[in-house]
């Protein structure tokens, strides 16, 4: 057990971030898909930034090309990293002939959430761009992650945008909108976390995360403003796709309270969502990649139109 007292603070955030990775990564060898199902194309450039590339993996069935495209959010703890892609989650969705796209963003702490988020909107506007070149449906996307990939999964589905008509790049022309949404133990809402007025801006349970917050406003009316803007849960509407959360009741990261509110708002807007609660587990639990089965079948519903029981809790 790593006595946590006795590390640098600096260091102790890389600590944070390497295990969110970790969390990330776990079983990644028993989930592996064998190459004869799909090919791979790594490290496609969808963006530069400050002299950097922005790259995501491309994941193409060989055998069923159903279509449809899927933006799978490598991140943990707003740390990206092209090593951290999982092939347990590729694996089930390349198998029922979606593409798949590992995008990885930049990173914390070189850059915040509102930075992290502008990269996920270019990627999606990158990939629709290219649809027909990895002959997907550029109306049919779907997009998922698990935790700080959830929060950005919910993030591009409430606030997903058209493009700009009269851009000088023809991909930011494109939307950044998404048709459906299946993730995992997500925050939703910085504002009040795991209970009203609790705020985790960068503090109390998540404070080993502060870098991701960038510079946070210190006046109390701008701070509220700051929180809303990288919170899903206040731009849901009507317009907001199928939404999918698979959460742990005894997960003290991201109390599951945060998806209960958002999917109780979810539906009040009249949006089709769903809370799939894993009773004892914790977040990010150790075979978490078995149910990712749900989020295929999540998107064969919503994005194929395929009828399919569902056999999960209510």
């Amino acid at each position: 057990m790593i006595d946590q007292t006795t590390i640098h603070p600096v260091k102790k955030i890389l600590l944070f971030q390497i295990i969110a990775v970790i969390a990330l990564t776990i079983s990644a060898n028993a989930g592996a898909a064998s190459t004869n199902s799909f090919k791979r194309q790594e490290d496609v450039i969808y963006g530069r930034k400050f002299g950097t590339a922005l790259t995501l993996d491309v994941f193409t069935p060989l055998k069923t090309n159903n279509g449809v495209g899927i933006v799978f959010v490598v991140s943990g703890g707003w740390f990206s990293a092209h090593e951290a892609i999982n092939m347990g989650f590729v694996e089930p969705l390349v198998r029922r002939g979606y593409t798949v796209f590992a995008v990885v963003h930049g990173s914390q702490p070189k850059f915040a959430i509102p930075e992290i988020i502008s990269d996920m909107n270019r990627s999606v506007r990158f990939i629709r761009f290219n649809a027909k070149k990895y002959r997907i449906d550029p109306n049919r996307l779907g997009i998922t992650g698990g935790s700080a990939g959830g929060h950005l999964s919910l993030i591009l589905g409430t606030q997903g945008s058209p493009g700009v008509v009269d851009a000088k790049d023809p991909v930011d022309r494109e939307s950044s909108a998404v048709q459906a949404v299946a993730c995992f133990f997500p925050p939703t809402d910085f504002l009040n976390y795991g209970k009203s007025g609790e705020s985790a801006l960068g503090e109390n349970i998540l404070k080993n995360f502060r870098p991701a917050f960038g510079d946070i406003p210190t006046n109390a009316e701008a701070r509220i403003k700051y929180g809303q803007k990288i919170s899903p849960f206040y731009s849901i509407s009507s317009n907001t796709p199928p939404t999918l959360i698979i959460h742990g009741d005894a997960d003290k990261l991201v109390p599951i309270q945060q998806a209960e509110i958002f999917v109780e708002a979810a539906k009040k807007s009249g949006v089709i969502a769903k809370l799939i609660p894993k009773e004892g587990k914790q977040h990010g639990w150790p075979d978490w990649t078995n149910d990712f089965e749900f989020c295929a079948d999540w998107f064969d519903v919503h994005l194929r139109g395929i009828k399919r029981e569902t056999s999960t809790p209510k």
